[in-house]
């Protein structure tokens, strides 16, 4: 049976092994401003390597609030977005891009704010049809309506900056001694903060390319919950790709991460994070517009296990944005 990666391959040997994507001087966006600069700087520096190794005019900016200026000096042809987190993935520099009019690989303006903003996320799945666990909206200071989501969800649950990626400022609180402690770290990124109740199961992740689900691997953090840590340190996790669930709760989680990648009007590449409780219903937690693509990332782990280099991975990522923008 023919799979995502065979297509993507073929695609790659029909162009040639010396044909380029694009021509034009590429800047791969990196570091930034955000809580996840770290992971940022990994992923643009990853991804800078392979272009490179394939031959492109590539160079790396570590964005700052001069972004603009540094994309005009380097005559910067298109951009390659390795940021993560806010300003990165939130729409901001998007916009920045068009209005310069410089071509850039993953999702536009709105599908990136929509991304980002796991409240309006959350509204758009469930509008969709996909499965969301029960959540509540707690906006900075109201601590009764942090008080009723505990009544209503008990223990344990998931506290969570609404606008924040990697894992950060979350918490699964276990004990009510950790409760008040996890809005603390929660509210210290955004004023409206998640508690959602805990849905016990598996967690499985969704490689999106172009418009196709490559895959989904299953995650098991070392860690009580895949974590800041469990994500980016060796061996914080362990990855199993395929993931280990039974064919038909498979095809249904694929066919979820690809309408959820759709429903908010993702291009080019996405990861899409569920969590499969114990009936083998895949509960959606969020869509990452611009997922890692550091060696311990989710994404090009799938792309591998479908026959994707890494490389190849992202002159495809590439080339789909060369198509977008005609």
């Amino acid at each position: 049976m023919r799979t995502a990666g065979d297509a993507v391959n073929d695609a790659c040997r029909e162009k040639g092994a010396m044909a380029l994507v694009t021509n034009k001087k590429i800047g791969v966006l990196m570091g930034g401003l955000s809580s996840e600069r770290a992971v940022s700087l990994a992923s643009g520096g990853a991804m800078l390597k392979a272009l490179k190794d394939k031959g492109y005019s590539a160079v790396g900016i570590d964005v700052g609030r001069d972004i603009a200026e540094r994309l005009t000096a380097e005559g910067i042809g298109l951009a390659v977005n390795g940021l993560h987190g806010k300003y990165g993935e939130d729409g901001a520099i998007q916009g920045l891009l068009e209005l310069l009019g410089v071509p850039y690989t993953g999702s536009g303006i709105l599908a990136s704010a929509m991304g980002m903003d796991k409240i309006i996320s959350k509204t758009v799945f469930q509008a969709y049809g996909l499965h969301v666990g029960p959540y509540a909206v707690v906006p900075r200071g109201d601590a009764t309506a942090a008080a009723a989501a505990m009544a209503e969800f008990g223990l344990p649950l998931v506290v969570k900056p609404s606008a924040e990626g990697s894992s950060v400022g979350v918490s699964v609180v276990r004990r009510e001694d950790q409760f008040a402690p996890a809005l603390e770290l929660a509210f210290r990124y955004d004023p409206e903060i998640l508690i959602e109740k805990h849905i016990a199961g598996m967690e499985v992740q969704v490689g999106v390319l172009g418009e196709r689900a490559l895959g989904a691997i299953e995650i098991v953090p070392k860690d009580d919950f895949y974590s800041y840590d469990a994500k980016y340190k060796e061996g914080g996790s362990e990855h199993f790709f395929p993931a280990r669930i039974p064919e038909t709760v498979y095809r249904a989680t694929l066919d979820a991460g690809l309408a959820a990648h759709r429903a908010l009007g993702c291009s080019g590449y996405s990861r899409v994070d569920f969590i499969i409780d114990r009936n083998g219903v895949p509960f959606i937690l969020e869509v990452n517009t611009l997922p890692g693509m550091t060696a311990t990332s989710l994404l090009p782990d799938i792309a591998r296990g479908v026959g994707i280099a890494f490389p190849d991975l992202v002159e495809e990522i590439v080339r789909l944005a060369v198509m977008k923008n005609g």
